[in-house]
């Protein structure tokens, strides 16, 4: 698999998607995104960035299919995209099933270990006993 760099397109959907995703400023463009449409000036407001870097943003998004832009007279509102969030949903909740039967394993040996076995108590009990015997 190759680096992927700015402006180049990787061939799995998937890999576009959390390349998009992995930088904080556009999931927090996704996150104002996904309670309505809204402009490049709308988006850039909360972040001290020029409109121009958050066009370069959108464009990542847009390339990964997370946003869509539309023409209306002189804006351009963007709009939020599930299909590709579902597709790496999807991917995740495959995983997540392997996570928690690793974390209900880990529970069950804690467990196990806060709480002696009948065989652990009373061989440190005879432990004890057969020390005290030796002493004499």
């Amino acid at each position: 698999m190759q680096p992927s760099g700015y402006g180049q397109q990787v061939g799995n959907p998937l890999d576009v998607t959390f390349a998009a995703l992995a930088d904080p400023t556009r999931r927090a463009i996704l996150a104002r995104l996904a309670t309505g449409d809204a402009s490049v000036t709308d988006l850039a407001q909360p972040f001290e960035m020029s409109q121009a870097a958050v066009s370069k943003h959108l464009k990542v998004l847009e390339r990964a299919g997370l946003i869509t832009r539309g023409r209306d007279a002189q804006r351009r509102p963007s709009r939020i995209e599930g299909r590709p969030l579902a597709a790496a949903t999807a991917w995740l909740e495959r995983y997540r099933t392997i996570w928690e039967d690793n974390y209900e394993r880990l529970d069950a040996l804690l467990e196990e270990l806060k709480t002696p076995t009948t065989k652990q108590t009373t061989a440190k009990q005879r432990g004890h006993t057969e020390r005290s015997h030796t002493k004499r």
